[in-house]
């Protein structure tokens, strides 16, 4: 069996993905691992990697490289997303980490992170013929996908994603109620395409993939509320959820920092991103909420090994 590897260079972490691949083209994980790196600190909306967070970049495809050739690895894909795509020095960055570690980075724009996010959320939970509505939070964008286990027939990279958000908003510590009806009112301008779309489609379901949905079923896991089983789905009751969102959008950095089950990564991202999960649940009457462990990374081994 042989090894091969996807970097996902996102803008909040750089996730590294090694699998053991069969002759019958199956696949099995075999380490995943990610580094902080917050590749849109202090540039993001200036459309720019700042110098630090430029260098933490390139350290951090360094590192994970150096995994890559500890466990063998035949095969390096790397994929750069929001953070990189629209930045005016994205083109140097890439060129950097050529010339420095000799892998080529692919830059994808948000219609193939769309496609790649559905791959990976099709891995890991049993879609069947009903409708649901996907959401991949990042830190320089969000995607919105409708679909079902045949398709997706709808979706959309909005770049609404929370490192875009954090330095436009700059929220109290803990946020203020008339801070988060400014983050939703201009969440419903940017989002008023997606009313037409829900209305089409009629999903009930609400399907988060990876990163603040993993959050927050390792914090519900930890309260023992739902299952920590090994799967890369699980449910995510909707009462539990909304207990969870008052939790923390009451709660400051440092009390949130010490909440069992809290990733140190996302210590500061996670008010707006429960915001933004919230106002899809209250605005769309979502009924029901799947957490997906799968998103980009495993939808691009997916398509790689089928390819």
């Amino acid at each position: 069996m042989k090894k091969i590897a996807i970097i996902d260079l996102g803008t909040n972490t750089f996730n590294l993905l090694i699998v053991l691949v069969g002759g019958d083209g199956t696949y099995q994980i075999y380490y995943s691992g990610k580094l902080p790196v917050k590749l849109g600190d202090g540039g993001i909306n200036q459309k720019v990697i700042a110098p630090k967070a430029y260098q933490r970049g390139l350290n951090a495809v360094g590192e994970h490289l150096k995994t890559t050739q500890q466990h063998g690895v035949s095969e390096v894909f790397a994929f750069a997303t929001s953070a990189t795509r629209n930045a005016e020095n994205g083109t140097s960055f890439i060129t950097d980490i050529k010339n420095l570690y000799g892998i080529d980075v692919k830059v994808i724009g948000g219609e193939e992170e769309v496609e790649l996010i559905y791959l990976g959320i099709r891995q890991a939970i049993d879609l069947s013929d009903e409708n649901v509505l996907m959401l991949d939070i990042g830190g320089g964008s969000n995607e919105i996908i409708i679909g079902n286990k045949h398709k997706y027939f709808w979706g959309k990279s909005y770049d609404l994603g929370i490192s875009r958000l954090l330095q436009q908003f700059n929220p109290s510590d803990p946020i203020k109620t008339n801070e988060i009806l400014a983050v939703e009112l201009f969440l419903k301008e940017q989002l008023a395409d997606l009313s037409e779309i829900i209305d089409r489609y009629k999903p009930v379901t609400l399907v988060g993939s990876s990163g603040s949905f993993d959050t927050y079923r390792n914090i519900l896991s930890e309260q023992s509320i739902i299952s920590s089983n090994g799967m890369p789905s699980v449910e995510i009751s909707l009462n539990k959820y909304l207990n969870l969102h008052k939790q923390l959008i009451s709660s400051t950095t440092q009390e949130r920092s010490q909440i069992p089950g809290m990733d140190s990564m996302r210590v500061d991202m996670i008010v707006l991103a429960t915001i933004f999960t919230h106002f899809l649940v209250k605005s769309f009457g979502i009924k029901r909420i799947l957490q997906s462990s799968y998103a980009l990374k495993e939808g691009a081994i997916w398509r790689i090994i089928n390819s």
